[in-house]
């Protein structure tokens, strides 16, 4: 087989600078250990996240030039709710300015305290939304979802057992509806297959519980059901995205991640009372339910992106350029969550520094130690994000460590993955020397995006 290229010419570049060991070790410092109060110009190259930090495509500059500004009813809505329908069927489009503005108001309107929220796994502001109006957010991930070495290639399944058992100990009342994100980014970015969206479909429509996903990556999950289901092996990535909306009854996304957009999300749903209650809490917090936050140059964008989205050779691209970072680390013997995911590469930080017990944040270390070495920035998705503190106010570890290598679209090439490898090669083999962290600092919700650290010595 011929080498798989990028399937786009690079039409505009962005200049980056490496700047010195010296340099990066102070900005740290000054950062107070924490990657998210860098300077993105002291990163080489930057893995933080895949969310808004793509390239946009010509069509994509293009259709910003068709901007209609208007303040009610402009020509973009009506784009972007025609191709939000269209791929997902659902009656009500919402825009919002992000996905989490749209999980703000799911929680708002359709949650009350001691509500219970199932997921096969909430990522960070879907857990935070939820739990800030008291409700509980569950995780109900299939068990190999737990085991980083595991080839199973659905680990962001739902287990149904759990999930029964869920309903059948907290009762109907007490789950007004359950989530399903796809793909599961807590977890390793792993896939969701459309056997246990429609399994987990009909469990909930024996109790009359509606389903909504989360959509942030809806078609990477379409193409690894594509991939891995056979019988999905000659339907479009457009057709298997309908299908599995058409098990959901609402639906949240951030159209920074397969939107292709730079800002950009929406809420949807088919019940007319739910669409009110978001229409009336839309008005108060993203203005107009047409524009919700966003300009019209931004809706324009995302209708084209959700379908490139979509495009067949752009998913094989994607996942090309994962694997092949994924296959290189498998030779240097670096542990990473197995199979490859479809937006990032996801470190096990645990079997990585075992010397560092989890409530010394092995993550945290990895990730400083990356960022000191060769200049590139990741984020830990471990016992800082995810840890919980129990009944007696004790810190618990998250089941994972994990350190994400989150890939923007269309940004980087081969030679900057070589040089990753390169970096990771190098932290690998002066692992032993790596410190644990503790966190002087830390807010209520959401602790990873704020918190403090200072190495242990």
């Amino acid at each position: 087989m011929r080498t798989i290229i990028e399937p786009f010419r690079i039409k505009m570049t962005e200049p980056i600078k490496l700047i010195s060991r010296e340099e990066r070790e102070k900005a740290l410092e000054k950062a107070q250990y924490n990657v998210f109060f860098l300077d993105a110009e002291d990163c080489c190259i930057d893995l933080l996240t895949d969310s808004g930090t793509g390239a946009m495509s010509t069509e994509q500059w293009a259709a910003m030039m068709l901007g209609d500004e208007s303040y009610a009813g402009s020509k973009s809505w009506k784009k972007f709710e025609t191709t939000v329908q269209e791929i997902t069927g659902i009656k009500h489009v919402l825009p919002t300015h992000q996905g989490r503005a749209a999980e703000h108001i799911l929680a708002q309107t359709r949650l009350k305290e001691g509500d219970v929220i199932p997921n096969n796994s909430h990522f960070d502001t879907t857990r935070a939304n939820i739990e800030y109006v008291g409700a509980q957010a569950l995780d109900l991930l299939c068990s190999e979802g737990f085991d980083t070495t595991s080839e199973f290639p659905f680990k962001g399944n739902m287990d149904l057992q759990k999930l029964h058992d869920c309903i059948e100990i907290n009762g109907v009342d007490k789950i007004p509806f359950c989530m399903m994100t796809v793909t599961n980014n807590t977890g390793g970015g792993q896939p969701v297959s459309m056997e246990n969206i429609r399994a987990v479909k009909a469990l909930l429509d024996r109790y009359g519980i509606p389903l909504v996903i989360d959509a942030c990556r809806f078609a990477e999950n379409a193409y690894f059901i594509h991939e891995n289901e056979p019988e999905y092996r000659d339907k479009t990535l457009l057709e298997i995205a309908q299908e599995m909306f058409a098990y959901a009854d609402a639906a949240t996304m951030s159209c920074k991640k397969d939107g292709l957009a730079n800002i950009g999300g929406f809420l949807i749903c088919n019940d007319d009372k739910w669409a009110e209650d978001f229409r009336n809490e839309f008005i108060l917090r993203e203005g107009f339910p047409t524009y919700g936050g966003l300009a019209g140059r931004d809706l324009e964008v995302i209708a084209v992106g959700l379908m490139e989205a979509l495009d067949y050779d752009y998913q094989v691209y994607r996942h090309a350029t994962v694997t092949y970072l994924g296959n290189k680390l498998q030779k240097i013997g670096i542990p990473f969550v197995k199979p490859i995911g479809g937006h990032a590469v996801f470190l096990d930080a645990r079997a990585f520094l075992p010397h560092i017990p989890p409530l010394q944040y092995p993550g945290i270390g990895l990730v400083n130690t990356i960022y000191v070495d060769g200049g590139i920035r990741c984020v830990e998705l471990g016992s800082v994000m995810f840890g919980r503190t129990d009944e007696q106010g004790n810190e618990v570890p998250a089941p994972l460590e994990l350190v994400r290598l989150a890939f923007p679209r269309r940004v980087y090439t081969q030679s900057h993955f070589d040089y990753i490898i390169e970096v990771l090669e190098e932290v690998w083999r002066t692992r032993g020397k790596i410190p644990g962290y503790r966190i002087t600092y830390q807010p209520k919700f959401l602790r990873h995006f704020s918190c403090r650290f200072e190495p242990i010595e």
